[in-house]
């Protein structure tokens, strides 16, 4: 045909039915089907239809729906019609995985419209949709760009449904009238995904994240995160931006509500900028003719170095597996949709090349009904899909951690405080037979303590950011470092006696507490993982009186802003949460810091000499009224 031809006379010319065009695939074709919710369904239908009268076509798409008719033509024994190749599997159980592996072909997003375009894998016919054309024969390839432009540009025959259900969506997701070979008009409703259903692990998970994500910050999420999940984590947050491999329900949530605007990505300002969308006709609606929205080409989209140029790139995907040296397997998971190895790796490595940029993987600490624990001790038959070297940030329901320039060691002990209480000891003996702990350490029963989220708080002190919280496992080289640091008068105030070490079974009850019966609450300044001590607050419960000791230290530059202070107020509250009956403190007469604090405390206090010791206490039934309790300047 011309080149020359007006568009819109090339449109009827190339218009018709889908079996007439169909007529145009030969054998031993290779068939790219568009992809994720832009699928071309009356092609796909037809397409199985009349797939008896060929062999060996071979079909290209991202995902594979288990219960689609090509699939199931696919799998019936020895097909001699169809080989599927898929990029992806989509949502399954590791079952249905195992049974249509063979499909599978492993392959980062990023790469195959390179696979496409210089023609390692060259495509004989595409079967997409778009919506109908423009006045100036531009026709959209609304909620599914992702691959789908590559192929359009690459495949030697291209047969278009249009579709006037699908959205207009602006960016790079046109294609032209006259770069397709066939039109095939047939109006049909948009695939849709129902939501997620809600977990309450989910949500814990997401308020342990929500602290790691700043205002201004541009975010990633797979579809494996659910609605409810993403809300908690960032509709508090302020002047957020987008740039993911999917556009959700949530984010247009988000966006409605004023806490996505685009305007500090640092790049793409005032965009939102996605590759495809999954959700909702509601969500296809936001993305119509929208020109806050750009989809782009996967290419571009999943290209670590574009994904670094945005200010404080945050993603959020989730994992399957992860094991005790930080391997992690992703590639599907039930009700986790359409994510899994085509974009993890490109946007973890895009957030470590962004500034001040954080990946965060998420997973539930176990699966089959809390039969086996998430968090392994080795990959063994899991494929390996983010490299241990590229992992951040992993967050469970018990915590989350920061892996990035840790030890084995480290990591190790890491993932073991956020694992299943219940399976924490048996990854901790099988650590140290993997010599990834040293094995002259004894496992206790503290670690088997549930973080306490609760008493998590950042308060802005004289212009700083102090965030107090309740000690972990791996605070063990920065408690160290705090007391290291401590200079002689505040040391011999904190233990009584001069003392010059700090080993490991000198001050392992600092960290390895089990959150009730012994509490220690720390004050840092930093980034999680490379945070420094400034402060440290410790309860031990004397389980006879049932009351608790307490005793602190802060670092001497930050002495006199009222942290000590915060840190007995957060250890009263723990005590009484944990049944506890009072506080008691041991000083000598000369630490007047020290009996100036417990007297902050709102309870009647009682003060004992024992020798050249003073001896503290209070009832938590012994309130005094405030009208008796002088202001004291802070310690």
């Amino acid at each position: 045909m011309p080149k020359t031809t007006y568009w819109a006379d090339a449109y009827v010319q190339k218009a018709g039915s889908a079996a007439d065009a169909l007529q145009h695939l030969r054998p031993g074709n290779r068939v790219f089907i568009g992809s994720s919710c832009g699928e071309p369904q009356h092609l796909v239908n037809e397409l199985s239809k009349v797939s008896e009268r060929f062999t060996d076509l071979e079909i290209v798409r991202l995902l594979s729906v288990d219960s689609g008719p090509l699939t199931l033509i696919a799998n019936r024994s020895h097909s001699q019609q169809l080989n599927i190749r898929s990029f992806y599997l989509g949502s399954a159980s590791p079952t249905k995985i195992k049974k249509n592996q063979r499909f599978i072909t492993p392959i980062n997003l990023s790469q195959i419209p390179h696979l496409f375009k210089s023609r390692l894998m060259p495509l004989n016919v595409a079967l997409i949709q778009a919506s109908p054309p423009d006045d100036f024969g531009w026709m959209s390839l609304g909620v599914s760009v992702d691959i789908n432009m590559a192929a359009c540009e690459s495949a030697d025959l291209v047969i278009c449904q249009v579709n006037p259900n699908m959205p207009r969506v602006l960016g790079r997701s046109f294609i032209h009238v006259n770069d397709v070979d066939f039109i095939v008009e047939h109006e049909e409703e948009l695939l849709t995904i129902q939501p997620l259903p809600e977990m309450e692990t989910a949500n814990i998970i997401a308020k342990h994240i929500s602290r790691l994500i700043k205002d201004g910050s541009t975010i990633q999420t797979s579809l494996g995160v659910t609605n409810d999940a993403t809300m908690v984590c960032l509709a508090e947050k302020n002047d957020l931006g987008v740039h993911s491999q999917y556009l959700s329900e949530p984010m247009m949530r988000l966006f409605s509500m004023g806490v996505i605007t685009n305007k500090k990505k640092g790049f793409n300002n005032g965009k939102l900028v996605a590759g495809s969308a999954v959700g909702s006709f509601m969500l296809y609606e936001f993305i119509d003719d929208n020109p806050s929205i750009e989809f782009h080409p996967s290419d571009y989209i999943n290209s670590p170095t574009i994904i670094g140029r945005h200010n404080q790139m945050v993603t959020l995907n989730t994992a399957m597996a992860i094991d005790l040296t930080g391997q992690v397997a992703a590639d599907a998971l039930p009700l986790n949709n359409y994510t899994g190895i085509n974009g993890l790796l490109d946007f973890t490595r895009g957030a470590a090349m962004s500034p001040n940029g954080k990946s965060i993987l998420i997973l539930t600490s176990t699966s089959d009904n809390d039969k086996t624990s998430r968090i392994i001790p080795h990959m063994s038959d899991t494929a390996v899909v983010v490299p241990r070297g590229d992992v951040q940030f992993v967050a469970t329901e018990y915590g989350v951690v920061n892996l990035f320039g840790k030890t084995l060691q480290e990591r190790a002990m890491a993932l073991i405080s956020i694992a299943h209480p219940d399976f924490r000891d048996e990854l901790f003996s099988q650590a140290k037979e993997l010599n990834l702990i040293d094995t002259g350490r004894q496992f206790k029963q503290a670690i088997k303590g549930v973080y306490p989220l609760k008493y998590e708080e950042t308060i802005q002190i004289k212009g700083t950011s102090i965030n107090f919280r309740p000690a972990r496992t791996v605070d063990e080289r920065s408690i160290q470092e705090h007391y290291y640091n401590m200079n002689r008068g505040d040391i011999i105030s904190r233990f009584f006696h001069e003392k010059k070490s700090f080993v490991h079974p000198q001050i392992e009850t600092t960290y390895e507490i089990d959150y009730i019966n012994d509490l220690t609450i720390v004050a840092t300044i930093g980034e999680l993982g490379f945070e420094q001590i400034i402060a440290v607050g410790e309860y031990f419960r004397n389980p006879i009186v049932n009351m608790a000791e307490i005793a602190f230290s802060v670092t001497h530059e930050y002495q006199g802003m009222g942290i000590a202070k915060i840190l007995q107020e957060k250890l009263a509250v723990a005590a009484q949460d944990n049944g506890i009956k009072g506080l008691i403190a041991y000083t000598s007469p000369q630490n007047k810091g020290m009996i100036r604090l417990f007297n902050h405390l709102p309870f009647k206090i009682h003060t004992e000499k024992d020798e050249d010791m003073i001896i503290l206490n209070c009832l938590f039934s012994e309130p005094e009224p405030k009208d008796k309790k002088n202001h004291r300047s802070p310690a």
